[in-house]
């Protein structure tokens, strides 16, 4: 009789554990899916706004040189001169690189991911 009880509680603790594991797997999933996901729309975010931005720097590139070819009377100048700006930008980028541009895209990263 007391083996049986015995038997029978087993069986239900067993039951209960593979229930408890089943039900943890399946949170972690939802919980690994979930931060996928987030991660996957952040990026997905960040690639439009860095293609319309690559769009408007284009095109403000393009009306700025013609308007400083107007104000210097040479086009070309104009153009140059937009060149020489974004050569110059290009120049402080790579300088910094290592000091703040990494340090705070690798910082976004690990503060999007733990959101």
């Amino acid at each position: 009789m007391e083996t049986q009880g015995l038997k029978d509680k087993a069986e239900d603790i067993l039951s209960h554990g593979a229930d408890y594991l089943d039900t943890f797997y399946k949170i972690s999933l939802l919980k690994v899916t979930k931060k996928a996901t987030h991660i996957a729309s952040v990026a997905i975010s960040i690639i439009v706004v860095c293609s319309l931005g690559m769009f408007v720097m284009f095109f403000a590139g393009l009306g700025l040189g013609w308007w400083l070819g107007d104000l210097i009377e040479s086009r070309t100048g104009g153009f140059l001169l937009v060149a020489a700006f974004y050569f110059l930008a290009a120049i402080v980028i790579i300088l910094f690189r290592k000091k703040i541009i990494f340090p705070y895209i690798r910082d976004l990263i690990i503060r999007k991911s733990h959101d």
